[in-house]
């Protein structure tokens, strides 16, 4: 069940699940690729874990020992060695450095509408879950990202970022009610 297209290289050891399609691709030794992973001219270390269900776009580039779980869509980037997106990312146009965290829900938001721009994310990086970085932006080398935070503004390294609101409760609101026809 699984579909090679144009170049394909397999290195030795190599484990590709059932429903998989790679086209135009380098899978380096050793690596997993987990059942209806989608990988196109894209190139794959040593030692990684692909999927299940992960896509990787053109220009896509993983360092050996990287992990890309379920639903992790990765376009035009690096992944370091050691990184790991292991839940229902997109990174987009982006430079990971090595041994980062990618929280579940991130997401490099790397088109304005008419532009598209970098995101550079430093090595030993902890990107909190469902984290915007709204490129251009940069994560400082060691930086953490807290959860839920949009960030718009080069990070430093080796510090906690958080931009995120006040969390409040109303009391006594009610939703708007359905008017009948």
């Amino acid at each position: 069940g699984c579909i090679f297209e144009g170049k394909v290289t397999l290195g030795d050891s190599v484990q590709v699940g059932p429903y998989s399609i790679i086209r135009n691709a380098t899978i380096a030794p050793g690596t997993q690729i987990a059942a209806y992973s989608h990988i196109d001219a894209s190139e794959v270390g040593a030692n990684c874990r692909i999927g299940p269900y992960a896509r990787l776009r053109p220009g896509t580039r993983i360092a050996d020992d990287a992990h890309v779980g379920n639903f992790v869509e990765i376009k035009n980037s690096e992944i370091g060695q050691g990184s790991k997106a292991n839940h229902l990312s997109y990174i987009g146009d982006s430079s990971v450095g090595c041994r980062v965290n990618i929280g579940a829900g991130t997401i490099t938001c790397n088109y304005d509408g008419a532009n598209k721009f970098r995101t550079v994310i430093g090595d030993d990086a902890f990107i909190g879950s469902d984290t915007q970085l709204v490129a251009p932006v940069t994560v400082g080398k060691g930086a953490t990202i807290g959860a839920g935070s949009t960030i718009t503004r080069d990070t430093p390294e080796g510090e906690l970022t958080l931009s995120r609101s006040k969390q409040i409760s109303i009391r006594g609101w009610q939703r708007p009610k359905k008017v009948k026809k």
